[in-house]
Order: structure tokens, then sequence, then C-alpha cells
């Protein structure tokens, strides 16, 4: 009798559930009839302009940048960070953009000239930081798979367009903070390392 009397217990709490779950649905509708269908389009419009205030408050937050590379046809490469990692790494940051009034490919040549990085697309494989206190070059890393540790799958960008990219090398000694950094079919720019 007890496993009856559970079952018929556990409907009766769920019925209640369901209920009260469908009384307060309705209540809910019903305190929306005749002003609430007036108050939520104010809702909504003060909600679209949160969302546009959110990413003017981004664009606040994005770096200045710490050297510019200018390369052919408008492109610009703007550095935004050059960050050292405990693993013994430097991850360059930035942007590349497209100043001029037209599309632009980006050139090939910044993949590099090796043919394990080239077969993997286009990239900033080409890229090497110069640390010219220890008189030493250091080439973007690679997978174990020969493709290299950059932003990759570059194509066109069209006029005022933006691309996030970055570039990681083995990192000089600690005692060196400023390199040069170089590639190709852009100008070369002086950056300090961080952390």
């Amino acid at each position: 009798m007890s496993i009856r009397f559970t079952a018929k217990a556990r409907r009766g709490v769920a019925a209640l559930v369901v209920a009260a779950g469908l009384a307060s649905g309705v209540a809910g509708c019903g305190g929306g009839g005749d002003g609430g269908d007036d108050k939520k389009p104010e809702k909504s419009a003060s909600a679209s302009k949160d969302d546009g205030s959110q990413p003017s408050a981004q664009e606040g937050q994005s770096e200045a940048p710490v050297a510019e590379l200018k390369g052919t046809e408008g492109l610009l490469l703007q550095i935004t960070s050059a960050e050292r990692d405990s693993g013994g790494f430097v991850t360059v940051s930035g942007n590349l953009k497209n100043d001029g009034a037209k599309s632009v490919v980006i050139p090939a040549q910044t993949s590099g000239d090796e043919t394990e990085v080239i077969k993997h697309g286009p990239s900033f494989g080409g890229a090497t930081l110069v640390d010219s206190k220890g008189k030493k070059r250091y080439y973007v890393l690679r997978d174990t798979e020969g493709r290299p540790l950059t932003t990759a799958g570059l194509g066109t960008l069209e006029a005022g367009q933006s691309l996030p990219v970055f570039m990681q090398f083995p990192a000089p000694p600690a005692g060196t903070a400023e390199v040069t950094l170089q590639v190709p079919t852009f100008s070369s720019g002086t950056i300090k390392i961080t952390g």
C-alpha cells in the first residue's frame, strides 16, 4: 500500500508543479495586457541602445599600435603587442588593415619561401624577429606538420577592412626587450617585448 500511496503522491506533486507553472505563465501574460504591450517595445529599444554601446566600448578598449609596418597597395600592419610567455615563446599580435581605396590581395611573399610553409597556404610564415643586440634572427614557429604558428588563410582585403593577426616566435633571451619585426613586402618595425 505504501507503494501506491507514493505513486499517487508523486503524481499529485507533478500535477501541482504543472498547475503552478501554468498559473505563473497566465499571470505573466495577464500582467502584460493593456500597458505591457506598450512597455515591451520600449524595453527592446533600450536593449538595442545598450547593444549599440557595447561595440563602441570594445572599440575603446582596442590597443593603440606599438608599431606600424607599411606594405604594398595601402596595406598596413599595426602591431599592438609582443608578449613573452613562460613557455619560451613571444606572440606578436596586431591588425592587418587595407588603408587603400580598392581591394588588395595580400602578397604571397608574406608566406616566405620555405616549401614546407608555403604548402599550407598563404600566411605570415615569412615573418622574422631580429635581435640586433644578440645578433640572432628568429623565425615563425611551426607545428609538427610544418604549419606556421601564425594567421593563415590570407586572401583579399576590401578597402577599409581589417583583420586581426598573430605570429608566434621562439623568445629571445630575457635581457632582450627590443626586437625588429620583419615581414616580406612590409617595412620593418621595432617593437618592445613585454612579460
